[in-house]
């Protein structure tokens, strides 16, 4: 503590008050919620009792007055459960700013506490709160509602509070947070990733703010805090945007396991989790001709276990050029699209020509299942007076003399039959490999063509409710599935971050992430992130020889810890005294292999010995630190205290697979021992 006796009695003081103050504010919430509780009990009783005597009107009215008191009553119950949690450490941070209003202490908390409406605490989003996060000692300012107030910072003051007690307290004159950031980079990680309110860095910050830009593309090099940053830009936007709610919200994570080990950061910063999946998910939406989807993970397994490859193919599959050989494809086949006969029965008669006329010219514009859609419509409604079961019964009808066929797998399988295929591809497809289409699940890599080739025949649908999209591992997906992404999510605003060294997709790759403002070509900014806060620069060393990289910049300091390289010899008794030996100083240790089958090695070699060690596949759901094995395409985004890479001697990673290489060692905070790869 760098405090003066006085100044740290002052601040000693101002805590115990504060405490009372928030505890007070507890209970008083707590006996208003119990008494609106009861409120409402009665309510219901009331309205059971004289529904029968009030008018439509009177009910109208006493309900809707109800619905805002529920309104009223579940955001004090939130801001309840917020100020609970703070009780025992209600501040992080205090500034002393100076402005034209005068000089004011702003103690700076996870959210707001106030006394006769004025801010006792300021929640961290607050506008001024970022006067913290962004400046020195001297001038500064900040963005109100009101405009730009400018001033003079004196002081940043951190603490660390626990159990109501000040156990740290200090100055801190500098931007970056230097000495709470190396103690909290120092410290061993917990279960589950934390929120990182009291070190958010000045680069972070003016992402985690941003709200001029529609989308935001974030390149950030591993341990850079991508992921922290989106949850708490998360936080920020639902603070900040009038209406917005954790429902309104989609995250896009890698995998189960990635999902889960995020899952407590918004309810530690007061916020509910918000909605979240993977694109294979997404996608089980709109694919309603096949049962199952082959999972991103699955896709990659395929590829580093040489599991029934055909890599020319899968790589074109994946490119940016099969983009517009859909584009043709759809576009001939349409056009070749046309009525062969009239319909004709007892009671309707509808010529081939008046067919073709609504098929080539009325609705042209639409897509083609839409346009016998819309034809079927415009019968029944001159025939049948739009009768519901006559509109289905002609659309069938329809369907029967039209000359080409609209089962959408058909289509598909045709499509790599096809002489425009064919003419950008340069190969045959052997018929035994376009018959597997037919199977209940669809690869991963067909699935995404499936998709955007069914939204150029039908209207998939439109999702207004998602406001905005957040994609982490932003590298590993591809030009087309951003494309899908804009054209379903037409309300969404997207935040997209990843890093092009961190690329495990095999098949693609970006030289930037910079190339997304193709797609995102409205109000889009691109922003880098070149510090690590994860690893030492021990380790970090290592990891820049892998990619030959230069740029990447440790902040923790030196923990004089070298990256240990083995031979396996005897393999059980090295990994025993290895995980013996990092136990002593780590709470999360990671055995991270190549492929799942040497995970599952490692498991069986390992388990009766180490009650605690966890396997992690690619159907996991559920996530511990403690001791695990996993493959490396399941570490994206995860960190540990120390990792353990292995694989086979005969399958060290080669030069193609030095990102994938890259990926598991940047996964280690403090220690780093590498099996068989020199």
């Amino acid at each position: 503590m760098n405090l003066s006796e006085e100044e740290l009695f002052k601040e000693k003081t101002h805590l115990d008050n504060t405490i009372i103050l928030l505890r007070n504010q507890i209970s008083e919430l707590a006996q208003d919620l119990y008494d609106n509780e009861e409120k409402q009990k009665e309510f219901k009783k009331f309205v059971w009792d004289s529904h029968a005597e009030l008018d439509p009107t009177e009910m109208k009215t006493i309900m809707s007055n109800n619905d805002q008191e529920i309104d009223n009553l579940e955001m004090k119950a939130k801001y309840y459960r917020k100020l609970y949690k703070i009780q025992n450490s209600p501040y992080f941070a205090k500034i002393v700013f100076e402005s034209d209003e005068g000089k004011n202490d702003i103690y700076i908390g996870l959210t707001y506490l106030t006394k006769n409406n004025d801010n006792v605490i300021y929640d961290w989003r607050s506008p001024i709160a970022s006067v913290f996060y962004d400046y020195e000692q001297g001038d500064a300012q900040y963005e109100a509602p009101m405009g730009i107030i400018k001033g003079y910072l004196h002081n940043k003051r951190q603490f660390t509070i626990e159990d109501a007690k000040i156990k740290r307290v200090f100055d801190s004159k500098l931007n970056v947070q230097d000495e709470l950031l190396q103690e909290v980079l120092a410290n061993k990680t917990d279960e589950y990733m934390k929120n990182i309110v009291n070190t958010i860095q000045t680069e972070q910050n003016a992402i985690i703010r941003n709200i001029k830009d529609k989308n935001l593309i974030v390149q950030g090099i591993a341990g850079s805090g991508k992921t922290s940053v989106a949850l708490h830009r998360i936080a920020f936007l639902l603070y900040k945007i009038k209406n917005l709610t954790s429902d309104k919200v989609l995250i896009f994570a890698p995998n189960k396991v990635f999902s889960e080990y995020i899952s407590n950061v918004l309810p530690e910063l007061g916020e509910e989790n918000t909605k979240e999946t993977t694109f294979s998910d997404f996608l089980e939406t709109y694919i309603t001709e096949y049962n199952s989807i082959e999972s991103f993970t699955s896709f990659i397994e395929r590829y580093y276990k040489y599991e029934g490859l055909d890599t020319d193919l899968i790589r074109f599959k994946q490119s940016n050029e099969i983009i517009k050989v859909i584009d043709d494809y759809i576009k001939e086949y349409t056009s070749k699209a046309k009525f062969t006969d009239d319909i004709f029965n007892h009671d309707l008669y509808v010529e081939k020509e008046k067919l073709n006329y609504y098929l080539k010219e009325r609705y042209s514009s639409i897509p083609l299942f839409e346009r016998i859609d819309e034809i079927a419509a415009k019968i029944s409604e001159q025939e049948f007076k739009s009768n519901k079961s006559r509109t289905r019964q002609i659309k069938k009808w329809l369907r029967e003399v039209i000359n080409i066929p609209l089962d959408l797998k058909e289509i598909y399988k045709n499509f790599y039959r096809s002489k425009t295929f064919k003419k950008h591809y340069q190969k045959d497809i052997p018929e035994s490999y376009i018959s597997r289409l037919d199977d209940k699940k669809i690869s991963y890599e067909d699935a995404c063509l499936f998709v955007y080739m069914k939204s150029l025949l039908k209207f998939l649908g439109n999702d207004y409710q998602i406001e905005q999209t957040i994609i982490d591992e932003a590298q590993d997906y591809n030009i087309l599935q951003y494309i899908l992404l804009k054209k379903i999510l037409k309300k969404s605003k997207f935040t997209i971050l990843g890093d092009v060294n961190q690329t495990i997709n095999p098949y693609y790759q970006y030289k930037s992430l910079e190339e997304l403002k193709s797609v995102f070509n409205e109000s889009v900014n691109y922003i880098e992130l070149n510090k690590t806060y994860r690893s030492s620069p021990e380790i970090i060393e290592h990891a820049n020889k892998i990619l030959g990289l230069s740029l990447v910049s440790a902040i923790r300091r030196d923990t004089h810890i070298p990256v240990e390289f083995k031979e396996e010899d005897n393999l059980k008794e090295q990994l025993l005294n290895d995980i013996k030996r990092l136990q002593k100083d780590n709470k999360s240790i990671a055995i991270i292999t190549k492929t799942d089958t040497e995970s599952e090695k490692i498991y069986k070699l390992l388990h009766k010995d180490l009650d605690d060690l966890v396997l992690i596949k690619n159907n996991s759901k559920s996530f511990s630190r403690t001791l695990v094995t996993l493959p490396s395409y399941m570490a994206k985004g995860l960190e540990f205290d120390a990792t353990i890479i292995y694989t086979k001697k005969n399958n060290s990673y080669t030069y193609d697979e030095r990102y994938l290489y890259y990926v598991s060692c940047t996964r280690s905070q403090h220690h780093l021992i590498i099996y068989n790869n020199k």
